[in-house]
């Protein structure tokens, strides 16, 4: 609430809440806009973001597809061609592989392909899993970055997710917009006046300072931004350091200047996500900052994601994913140690050398 006390989530605008009237804002301004998805237009959507909109919206506007990602995005990218403007929905992130040609091959070409005479005015919603397991609960975020032609979202604050929602629905480019299952019911913590009730857009590509510090940066995608700020809270209290952490919001493009100028001040940064750390985007980031700050760097940069492994159960997640005492502990070993403080997990160059020879 106002004076900083925690209040029921049932009072909350939540991070669903943000993207929701994003969405809604342009149904109503936009007669071509379209949604489409699995379970779209029942029970508010797999995860209640729709929730209201059958309600507001005829069928033709906002429907239920087939179990089939390939034909909701080729659906999208035909529509689209045509001059409409689609959300389509991609129920979790470990199914576009199930739409792979028309997201990789498709979706990011014609605009190119023909010229610029085509728009591509789609918006692909892809919900990042959590407590499902192998084949439900992957962030797979760097694919899509990796491919050209295509802009990556992934907020983690309501805030930023109605500002960048809005952004994506006004352009004609291609959007994939990612969003965790972890942070569907969060609140706005770090924008003090909270949600605006008018319009605005944040700037696609502009990472955002959620909190000011001067002896480490650390660099989120995603849902991590929270554990970032657990490790930060720890930082502090236990050994008087101060963290500034850094939420990317989006992958492509990226303005690296912000990170930049908050190197200069700590000389030391440490970048985490919930995607495996192998092939990560966090890698091209740690390497493109390195080139672009190494004489500001007092430390190599450090990646901290989830195991080069396959996502276990839901009750083994805490030995998958990144956790507040990870983040530490690869401070600790890696860019600086901490007084008094003994490691609970080991981030050494034999442990990094020996998980690499085995392939996990």
């Amino acid at each position: 609430d106002r004076e900083g006390k925690p209040v029921s989530k049932a009072r909350l605008f939540q991070f669903r809440d943000a993207v929701f009237e994003a969405i809604i804002n342009r149904f109503y301004k936009d007669p071509t806009l379209v949604a489409w998805g699995e379970e779209n237009r029942d029970w508010g959507g797999a995860f209640a973001v729709y929730r209201g909109l059958t309600e507001a919206l005829p069928y033709h506007r906002l429907f239920n597809s087939p179990i089939s990602e390939g034909a909701i995005v080729g659906t999208a990218i035909g529509y689209g061609m045509c001059g409409g403007r689609v959300i389509a929905e991609i129920m979790y992130c470990d199914f576009l592989g199930r739409s792979g040609d028309e997201v990789f091959n498709q979706l990011p070409k014609w605009q190119a392909m023909s010229g610029n005479i085509l728009r591509m005015p789609v918006v692909i919603r892809v919900s990042v899993g959590s407590k499902y397991g192998a084949q439900h609960s992957q962030d797979w975020s760097s694919l899509t970055a990796h491919i050209p032609g295509l802009k990556v979202i992934f907020p983690a604050t309501p805030y930023d997710a109605r500002g960048l929602m809005n952004a994506a629905l006004q352009g004609t480019d291609p959007v994939i917009f990612f969003e965790s299952q972890r942070i569907y019911d969060v609140g706005e913590m770090f924008h003090r006046p909270g949600v605006p009730e008018e319009y605005y857009e944040i700037p696609i590509g502009e990472p955002d300072i959620k909190r000011q510090g001067s002896d480490i940066s650390i660099l989120t995608i995603g849902a991590t931004l929270y554990t970032a700020i657990k490790a930060a809270d720890i930082l502090s209290t236990k050994f008087g350091l101060s963290a500034e952490i850094i939420d990317a919001r989006t992958l492509v493009p990226f303005n690296y200047t912000p990170v930049i100028e908050s190197l200069k001040k700590t000389g030391k940064i440490l970048l985490a996500s919930d995607a495996s750390s192998r092939g990560s985007f966090l890698k091209d980031m740690a390497q493109t900052i390195t080139e672009l700050a190494f004489d500001y760097l007092d430390a190599p940069p450090v990646v901290v994601g989830s195991r080069n492994w396959i996502t276990p159960a839901y009750e083994m997640e805490k030995y998958f994913f990144p956790q507040p005492e990870w983040i530490i502990d690869a401070i600790h070993q890696k860019i600086m140690p901490l007084k008094e403080h003994s490691p609970q997990y080991d981030f050494s160059d034999e442990k990094t050398i020996a998980l690499n020879r085995y392939g996990v």
